[in-house]
């Protein structure tokens, strides 16, 4: 028997590195990633990518102008650090 995962994993839209980031972005935000990646120091760069990255996918989201729109509107589900906290732990994922 083999485990199968309760929900589908979608592989990322977005490769997690700097060419995969920068494709994703367009002409004004890929030299803005790029000026800020280039000028982060080696101990930085992993932060300024996993934001990018986080940039990147919010960029190619499918359902992007639903949430926008939902978000101005006031119409978008919210919930609270607590609730996620308390939802990844009973999931066994990290809190941190």
């Amino acid at each position: 028997m083999t485990a199968q995962p309760i929900h589908s994993h979608e592989s990322d839209r977005v490769p997690r590195n700097a060419e995969g980031i920068a494709a994703a972005l367009d002409g004004a935000r890929r030299m803005d990633f790029y000026r800020e990646l280039l000028a982060a120091s080696p101990e930085e760069a992993a932060s300024v990518l996993r934001r990018w990255w986080c940039e990147a996918m919010l960029d190619t989201d499918p359902a992007g102008d639903r949430l926008t729109a939902a978000a101005l509107d006031g119409t978008l589900p919210t919930t609270t650090v607590a609730d996620l906290v308390a939802r990844r732990r009973a999931a066994g994922l990290p809190v941190e």
